[in-house]
């Protein structure tokens, strides 16, 4: 007979090998953690959307690893109910669930109920065996979907992993436009943040799923822009896509926030302010769209320095700023350091010196400090002239050991500035720079 010791071993095994979420070297920061939950609910839940079984699935994941460990199995009954839906099927079944009972597997293993745990890997045996993938060497495609648009919402380096998953799903399951689409969407991403080299053949990728996917207007705002890179006058197709995303619902994914962007670079900085502003007004409790508008006001006001502000443009992104810090209350050190940084542009040191000094305060994980410290450094640089202190500051985001584009930033900045060699503080640099190589 079997020993408790043994049966333990083997239940681990098998949670171990399972393709879930808990499996995936998700391994997010908290901060990170709390982002993603706002922008998850920011999507939206309106009825035939392709992604919410993924987005209950996710969401279920973030409680968990935020230790609201109620509201993870309350999230993952949602996925697989809206998979259900979704799939409209005969069946309630389908290789879709895999990736669910996996999640539910391990939150009943850690809640200490052995037997549900149990039952929940019975029924990913039984699923794997009844919908084999259709290439031996593959994960089942509905697998490797679900895993590329998970990877997709986390850091920007994951995003080349995406789009190979997402292109192995399609390969065995073409047929699948959502797939398609989002396989391009990850392709732009990873272009934005890592991979400039991938604009020509993202380009042609993007013509195609937009043909195969004419409604979705966030791809269509993102082809706009690969456009109007390419040097082709798109105002005309801005304004017309416009008027189709203001008929929209309202959620992250309507298009809205990439059609700003549109604007702000391609068709005017004014006009775009004019749309987001026309946008809240028809949508005026959408917390989303205070976020979208809010980032137009902070563009304007520190990429078009050159251009007079009316004080009534700095008032309107200061309210913004602080109403939108009020509703992501757990996820707004970036919104705070805007805000920081807006009184400074206003001339309200006291306020932005304020802001810094309870976020320098405040416990943050090794991604926020990060951002915090870099952030800070410019601010009291470019700001308040203490140059020494912005060595500082730029010495401590560097001196934390997890990779993000801040930590990267500064540690540029203090490379910069030791190779000039002119600053009495180069010493320390070249101390700070050669322990991060040991």
């Amino acid at each position: 007979m079997m020993s408790a010791a043994q049966s333990e071993t083997i239940m681990e095994s098998k949670l171990e090998a399972l393709q879930c979420h808990f499996n995936w070297d998700l391994d997010p920061s908290r901060s990170k953690l709390l982002c993603l939950r706002d922008k998850l609910e920011d999507i939206g839940t309106e009825e035939g959307y392709s992604w919410l079984g993924h987005i209950y699935n996710l969401q279920g994941f973030i409680h968990y690893q935020l230790g609201l460990t109620d509201d993870a199995c309350r999230f993952f009954s949602r996925a697989a109910e809206a998979f259900r839906q979704m799939r409209n099927t005969v069946s309630d079944e389908g290789p879709w669930l895999v990736v669910n009972h996996g999640n539910l597997a391990w939150l009943h293993y850690h809640k200490g109920d052995k037997a549900e745990s149990d039952a929940h890997l019975s029924k990913v045996d039984a699923l794997m065996k009844e919908y084999p993938s259709p290439s031996q060497d593959e994960l089942h495609p509905e697998i490797c979907a679900e895993k590329a648009w998970t990877l997709m919402k986390f850091r920007a380096d994951k995003m080349l992993l995406a789009a190979d998953y997402f292109q192995r799903a399609i390969r065995m399951q073409p047929d699948m436009v959502e797939w398609h689409t989002s396989h391009v969407i990850g392709l732009e991403n990873a272009l934005r943040h890592i991979d400039k080299k991938l604009e020509a053949d993202i380009f042609e990728k993007m013509k195609i799923a937009k043909e195969h996917d004419p409604k979705n207007l966030y791809l269509t705002a993102l082809y706009l822009e690969a456009c109007a890179r390419k040097g082709k006058k798109i105002e005309s197709d801005a304004r017309e896509l416009a008027r189709r995303v203001l008929r929209k619902p309202i959620s992250s994914y309507s298009g809205i926030k990439p059609l700003l962007r549109l604007y702000r670079i391609h068709v005017s900085m004014d006009e775009a302010i004019d749309l987001a502003e026309e946008v809240l007004e028809r949508h005026p409790d959408e917390r989303y769209l205070k976020r979208c508008a809010a980032i137009c006001y902070k563009k304007r006001i520190f990429l078009h320095r050159d251009n007079p502000l009316e004080h009534g443009m700095i008032d309107r992104a200061i309210s913004l700023h602080r109403e939108v810090i009020t509703l992501y209350p757990l996820s707004s050190l970036t919104r705070k350091i805007s805000l920081a940084n807006i009184y400074a542009q206003d001339n309200r040191q006291d306020e932005a010196d304020q802001i810094y000094e309870e976020l320098l305060e405040s416990d943050l994980d090794a991604e926020g400090a990060q951002m915090l410290y870099n952030y800070y450094a410019k601010y009291v640089h470019f700001m308040r002239k203490e140059s020494y202190k912005s060595i500082e500051y730029h010495m401590r985001a560097a001196a934390i050991p997890q990779q993000s584009s801040w930590r990267k930033d500064s540690i540029r900045t203090l490379e910069r500035i030791r190779g000039r060699n002119r600053n009495r503080m180069c010493g320390e640099i070249d101390e700070c720079l050669s322990n991060l190589q040991n």
